[in-house]
Protein backbone atom coordinates (compact mmCIF):
# COMPACT_ATOMS: atom_id res chain seq x y z
CA UNK A 1 0.00 0.00 0.00
CA UNK A 2 1.46 3.27 -0.39
CA UNK A 3 1.31 5.77 1.86
CA UNK A 4 2.13 8.78 0.17
CA UNK A 5 5.69 9.22 2.18
CA UNK A 6 7.66 9.56 -0.83
CA UNK A 7 10.16 12.73 -0.51
CA UNK A 8 9.13 13.68 2.59
CA UNK A 9 11.73 14.82 5.17
CA UNK A 10 11.77 12.84 8.36
CA UNK A 11 14.47 13.36 11.67
CA UNK A 12 14.24 10.31 13.98
CA UNK A 13 16.35 10.16 17.43
CA UNK A 14 18.24 7.63 18.48
CA UNK A 15 17.91 5.69 15.06
CA UNK A 16 20.97 2.96 14.78
CA UNK A 17 19.59 0.59 17.34
CA UNK A 18 16.52 -0.99 18.41
CA UNK A 19 12.99 0.43 17.71
CA UNK A 20 14.80 3.66 16.47
CA UNK A 21 16.29 1.66 13.81
CA UNK A 22 13.33 -0.47 12.26
CA UNK A 23 11.77 2.95 12.49
CA UNK A 24 14.54 4.71 10.51
CA UNK A 25 14.54 1.57 7.61
CA UNK A 26 11.00 1.13 7.54
CA UNK A 27 10.78 5.23 6.53
CA UNK A 28 13.26 4.67 4.08
CA UNK A 29 12.03 2.14 2.58
CA UNK A 30 8.99 4.43 2.12
CA UNK A 31 10.45 6.60 0.28
CA UNK A 32 11.18 8.79 3.28
CA UNK A 33 14.22 11.00 3.32
CA UNK A 34 15.48 10.65 7.19
CA UNK A 35 18.39 12.07 8.84
CA UNK A 36 19.10 9.99 12.43
CA UNK A 37 21.41 10.45 15.37
CA UNK A 38 23.11 8.43 17.61
CA UNK A 39 25.69 8.91 20.80
CA UNK A 40 28.40 6.67 20.46
CA UNK A 41 30.07 5.31 17.49
CA UNK A 42 29.25 1.32 17.25
CA UNK A 43 29.20 -1.22 14.45
CA UNK A 44 25.13 -0.53 14.83
CA UNK A 45 26.27 3.35 13.03
CA UNK A 46 28.17 1.59 10.22
CA UNK A 47 25.39 -0.90 9.57
CA UNK A 48 23.18 1.03 9.37
CA UNK A 49 24.92 3.87 7.39
CA UNK A 50 25.89 0.85 4.74
CA UNK A 51 21.82 -0.22 4.83
CA UNK A 52 20.52 2.97 4.13
CA UNK A 53 23.37 3.66 0.66
CA UNK A 54 21.81 -0.12 0.05
CA UNK A 55 17.71 1.36 0.40
CA UNK A 56 18.43 4.79 -1.63
CA UNK A 57 17.52 7.94 -0.78
CA UNK A 58 18.64 11.06 0.76
CA UNK A 59 19.93 9.75 4.53
CA UNK A 60 21.97 11.05 7.02
CA UNK A 61 23.42 9.49 10.14
CA UNK A 62 24.72 11.93 12.33
CA UNK A 63 26.29 12.49 16.21
CA UNK A 64 24.78 13.83 18.84
CA UNK A 65 24.57 13.98 22.81
CA UNK A 66 20.45 14.87 23.33
CA UNK A 67 21.35 15.27 26.87
CA UNK A 68 23.34 18.40 25.69
CA UNK A 69 21.70 21.28 24.41
CA UNK A 70 24.57 22.13 22.37
CA UNK A 71 24.48 19.14 20.54
CA UNK A 72 20.64 19.63 19.78
CA UNK A 73 21.10 22.95 18.28
CA UNK A 74 23.73 21.34 16.39
CA UNK A 75 21.80 18.79 15.18
CA UNK A 76 18.49 20.79 13.85
CA UNK A 77 20.73 23.18 12.21
CA UNK A 78 22.43 20.05 9.94
CA UNK A 79 18.99 18.97 9.09
CA UNK A 80 17.98 22.35 8.21
CA UNK A 81 21.18 22.73 5.61
CA UNK A 82 20.45 19.01 4.67
CA UNK A 83 16.62 18.98 3.84
CA UNK A 84 15.84 22.64 4.03
CA UNK A 85 13.46 24.78 5.91
CA UNK A 86 11.20 22.16 6.21
CA UNK A 87 10.69 18.65 8.14
CA UNK A 88 7.06 16.15 7.58
CA UNK A 89 7.73 13.67 10.50
CA UNK A 90 9.74 13.84 13.69
CA UNK A 91 10.15 11.21 15.88
CA UNK A 92 11.81 11.46 19.44
CA UNK A 93 13.09 8.06 20.09
CA UNK A 94 16.28 8.43 21.75
CA UNK A 95 16.22 8.26 25.60
CA UNK A 96 17.95 6.58 28.27
CA UNK A 97 17.21 3.72 31.05
CA UNK A 98 18.40 2.35 34.21
CA UNK A 99 17.48 0.26 37.05
CA UNK A 100 17.88 1.78 40.49
CA UNK A 101 16.16 0.95 43.77
CA UNK A 102 14.29 4.17 44.54
CA UNK A 103 15.35 4.74 48.05
CA UNK A 104 19.13 4.19 46.43
CA UNK A 105 18.28 6.26 42.94
CA UNK A 106 21.41 9.40 43.13
CA UNK A 107 20.15 12.86 42.03
CA UNK A 108 22.49 12.67 39.55
CA UNK A 109 21.03 9.73 37.95
CA UNK A 110 17.68 11.30 38.13
CA UNK A 111 18.77 14.40 36.58
CA UNK A 112 20.80 12.65 33.96
CA UNK A 113 17.50 10.19 32.77
CA UNK A 114 15.50 13.57 32.66
CA UNK A 115 17.89 15.81 30.74
CA UNK A 116 18.13 12.74 27.82
CA UNK A 117 14.43 11.55 27.85
CA UNK A 118 12.16 15.08 28.49
CA UNK A 119 14.66 17.86 28.26
CA UNK A 120 16.30 15.99 25.64
CA UNK A 121 12.63 15.84 23.63
CA UNK A 122 11.18 19.58 24.29
CA UNK A 123 14.90 21.02 22.88
CA UNK A 124 14.65 18.46 20.18
CA UNK A 125 10.71 19.66 19.59
CA UNK A 126 11.39 23.65 20.38
CA UNK A 127 14.06 23.80 17.60
CA UNK A 128 12.63 21.85 15.07
CA UNK A 129 9.32 23.77 15.44
CA UNK A 130 10.45 26.26 12.69
CA UNK A 131 10.89 23.24 9.94
CA UNK A 132 7.01 22.16 10.95
CA UNK A 133 4.10 23.24 8.84
CA UNK A 134 0.81 22.27 8.28
CA UNK A 135 0.69 18.72 7.89
CA UNK A 136 3.53 17.76 10.16
CA UNK A 137 3.59 15.02 12.40
CA UNK A 138 5.53 15.08 16.12
CA UNK A 139 5.67 11.21 17.32
CA UNK A 140 6.95 10.54 20.60
CA UNK A 141 8.13 7.04 22.24
CA UNK A 142 6.28 6.78 25.27
CA UNK A 143 5.45 3.32 27.54
CA UNK A 144 3.12 1.28 28.76
CA UNK A 145 5.04 1.75 31.94
CA UNK A 146 3.34 5.20 32.74
CA UNK A 147 0.17 2.97 33.59
CA UNK A 148 1.45 -0.03 34.93
CA UNK A 149 4.53 1.15 36.94
CA UNK A 150 7.77 -0.82 36.89
CA UNK A 151 9.93 -1.37 40.57
CA UNK A 152 13.15 -0.13 39.73
CA UNK A 153 12.44 2.31 36.83
CA UNK A 154 10.86 5.24 38.62
CA UNK A 155 12.55 7.86 37.07
CA UNK A 156 12.13 6.74 33.92
CA UNK A 157 8.51 6.26 34.21
CA UNK A 158 8.40 9.40 35.34
CA UNK A 159 10.14 10.74 32.42
CA UNK A 160 7.39 8.88 30.18
CA UNK A 161 4.50 10.79 31.77
CA UNK A 162 5.87 14.16 31.79
CA UNK A 163 6.57 13.07 27.88
CA UNK A 164 2.47 12.63 27.94
CA UNK A 165 1.78 15.70 29.57
CA UNK A 166 4.03 17.66 27.06
CA UNK A 167 2.44 15.75 23.93
CA UNK A 168 -1.03 16.73 25.50
CA UNK A 169 -0.56 20.76 25.78
CA UNK A 170 1.46 21.00 22.41
CA UNK A 171 -1.78 19.05 20.57
CA UNK A 172 -3.53 21.75 21.51
CA UNK A 173 -1.33 25.00 21.33
CA UNK A 174 -0.28 23.98 17.62
CA UNK A 175 -3.49 22.16 16.33
CA UNK A 176 -4.01 25.20 14.50
CA UNK A 177 -1.11 25.31 12.88
CA UNK A 178 -2.35 21.80 11.46
CA UNK A 179 0.81 20.06 13.13
CA UNK A 180 0.17 17.12 15.19
CA UNK A 181 1.46 15.34 18.41
CA UNK A 182 0.88 11.95 19.48
CA UNK A 183 2.86 9.09 21.33
CA UNK A 184 3.46 5.43 20.89
CA UNK A 185 3.17 3.54 24.58
CA UNK A 186 5.32 0.51 23.49
CA UNK A 187 5.28 -2.63 25.57
CA UNK A 188 7.81 -5.31 25.57
CA UNK A 189 9.84 -5.14 22.55
CA UNK A 190 12.06 -7.38 20.70
CA UNK A 191 15.34 -5.67 20.29
CA UNK A 192 19.43 -6.08 20.01
CA UNK A 193 19.23 -6.22 23.69
CA UNK A 194 16.72 -8.77 24.17
CA UNK A 195 18.26 -11.47 21.71
CA UNK A 196 21.74 -10.49 23.52
CA UNK A 197 20.18 -12.24 26.87
CA UNK A 198 20.92 -15.36 27.73
CA UNK A 199 18.60 -18.06 25.97
CA UNK A 200 16.93 -18.67 29.32
CA UNK A 201 16.33 -15.18 30.13
CA UNK A 202 14.98 -14.75 26.94
CA UNK A 203 12.35 -17.16 27.26
CA UNK A 204 11.30 -16.35 30.79
CA UNK A 205 10.94 -12.68 28.87
CA UNK A 206 8.86 -14.06 26.72
CA UNK A 207 6.43 -16.39 28.54
CA UNK A 208 6.23 -13.87 31.41
CA UNK A 209 5.76 -10.88 29.23
CA UNK A 210 4.47 -12.75 26.44
CA UNK A 211 1.49 -14.33 28.66
CA UNK A 212 0.29 -10.79 29.87
CA UNK A 213 -0.40 -9.17 26.23
CA UNK A 214 -3.76 -10.28 23.95
CA UNK A 215 -1.64 -11.57 21.31
CA UNK A 216 0.49 -13.66 23.51
CA UNK A 217 3.87 -12.59 22.26
CA UNK A 218 6.14 -9.86 22.46
CA UNK A 219 6.19 -6.92 19.57
CA UNK A 220 9.15 -6.11 16.59
CA UNK A 221 10.56 -3.09 15.87
CA UNK A 222 9.16 -3.46 12.39
CA UNK A 223 5.26 -3.34 14.22
CA UNK A 224 6.13 -0.12 15.83
CA UNK A 225 7.59 1.24 12.99
CA UNK A 226 4.35 0.42 11.29
CA UNK A 227 2.41 3.15 13.70
CA UNK A 228 4.70 5.38 12.82
CA UNK A 229 4.42 4.82 9.28
CA UNK A 230 0.58 5.39 9.78
CA UNK A 231 1.15 8.53 11.67
CA UNK A 232 3.33 10.12 9.48
CA UNK A 233 0.44 9.62 6.47
CA UNK A 234 -2.67 11.50 5.50
CA UNK A 235 -4.00 8.65 6.94
CA UNK A 236 -3.89 9.43 10.38
CA UNK A 237 -4.42 13.30 9.68
CA UNK A 238 -7.10 14.04 12.20
CA UNK A 239 -5.52 11.92 14.89
CA UNK A 240 -3.60 14.40 17.34
CA UNK A 241 -3.25 14.52 20.97
CA UNK A 242 -3.39 11.03 21.76
CA UNK A 243 -1.18 8.19 23.21
CA UNK A 244 -1.50 5.19 21.32
CA UNK A 245 -0.76 1.60 22.71
CA UNK A 246 1.84 -0.77 20.43
CA UNK A 247 1.94 -3.14 23.07
CA UNK A 248 -0.07 -6.28 21.98
CA UNK A 249 -3.15 -5.62 24.57
CA UNK A 250 -1.00 -5.87 27.48
CA UNK A 251 -2.65 -5.86 30.69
Amino acid sequence: MDLGLKGKKALVTGGTRGVGRGVVLALARAGVDVVTCYQNESDHVTSLRQELKETGGDHHVLRADLSEPADIAALLDRVRALHGDRLDLLVNNAGAISHIPYAKLPLEEWQRIFATNVTGAHLVIQHALPLLGEGSSVVTVGSRAVEAGIPLRAHYTATKAALAGLNRSLAKEFGPQGIRFNILALGVIETENFHALPEDQKKLMTERYGAKTALGRLGTPDEVAGAVLWLASDLSRYVTGNTIGVDGGIS
